[in-house]
């Protein structure tokens, strides 16, 4: 298994099986994340040196706009995009196996969780890993304490209130909140 037949393979969807090489080479990629998160949260980094491990982290050089206030966790790291001007406070938390994309101009608050991974519904299976991507369009504000649940798409300028639960798709420029999250209202030019 390589990095990119596991992204393939998680990328497609298809439930992962809890004894299978992919889900043995994610625990694998899960050890690599911690090491390197652990670096970017337990001692002070410069914003380029949060960059430079942010970039080692996801695989992929990041935009010199990027800005990151640690502490931020992930157990994978290698299925993020990340655009320009985008910025992550601190204490986020991204399970990206199955696909994170943050547009540019993107603002995420602080404790906001994208989780892109399910279990099966099957008591035998519950092992078992559902992957299903998130999709952040430009100019999104997500508020701090928020969860953005896998399969979600969040469309352009919308804002994610403190605290909410979004578990199906938001329309660009509306305001959504609550658990499970609704629109509040329409955002006015």
């Amino acid at each position: 298994m390589n990095l990119e037949k596991f992204l393939e393979c998680l990328n497609s969807g298809k439930e992962i099986d809890a004894n299978s090489e992919v889900h043995k080479f994610m625990s694998y990629l899960s050890q690599e994340a911690l090491k390197l998160t652990n670096k970017l949260n337990n001692s002070y980094q410069t914003p380029e040196e949060i960059r430079r491990i942010f970039s080692e982290l996801i695989g992929k050089s990041v935009d010199p706009s990027f800005r990151m206030f640690p502490p931020f966790y992930t157990d994978c790291g290698k299925n993020i995009v990340i655009g320009k001007n985008v910025f992550i406070n601190s204490g986020c938390r991204f399970q990206d196996q199955g696909g994170i994309t943050i547009e540019d101009g993107v603002l995420i608050g602080h404790n906001v969780v994208l989780a892109t991974l399910n279990h099966s519904m099957v008591p035998e299976k519950r092992g078992n890993l559902i992957p299903k991507s998130i999709y952040i369009g430009k100019n999104v504000w997500i508020g701090a304490n928020a969860t953005i649940l896998p399969g979600v798409t969040i469309g352009e300028g919308a804002v994610i209130a403190a605290g909410a639960v979004v578990t199906k798709n938001v329309e660009g420029k509306t305001v959504v909140g609550g658990n499970p999250a609704r629109c509040i209202k329409n955002i006015e030019e």
